[in-house]
């Protein structure tokens, strides 16, 4: 049997407000699913992202506690070159999102930079340096 990975999972207490992160990092949601209880979206490299509201995931699960402490899930999205990190780093920053840790270069040969989304997940860019 061979493993595929579905999808990864963001569940929020905002949607409106998780969409409209994601949706400044580039993931193409449609407009108009604010209110919905599950939206799905697809990246250009086919991985799905998919959303879901507290309620809809106690729908299923009544019993379901939203955890505490430091982020659930961590994302990582390769934006390309070192430029692109700081270029959306910075687009994300002026709109108002979280910054966590500021671009910098890796000694393992990235440059890095990590945001929080609305729900205080950990969300990174990174783009691999040029070869010295």
């Amino acid at each position: 049997m061979t493993l595929k990975l579905g999808f990864i999972g963001i569940v929020t207490v905002d949607m409106a407000a998780s969409l409209a992160f994601y949706r400044a990092l580039g993931v193409p949601i449609e407009e108009g699913l604010d209110d919905a209880p599950h939206v799905d979206a697809k990246l250009d490299d086919g991985t799905s992202l998919a959303w879901d509201t507290i309620a809809t995931i106690r729908g299923f699960d009544p019993d379901y506690i939203t955890p505490t402490g430091g982020h659930r899930i961590a994302l990582a999205f390769d934006k390309g070159t070192p430029a692109e990190v700081d270029a959306a780093f910075a687009e994300l920053i002026a709109a108002g999102y979280v910054a966590h840790v500021e671009p910098w270069d890796a000694h393992w040969g990235q440059r890095y930079a990590t945001l929080l989304d609305p729900d205080g997940n950990s969300v990174d860019l990174y783009a691999e340096l040029p070869a010295n």
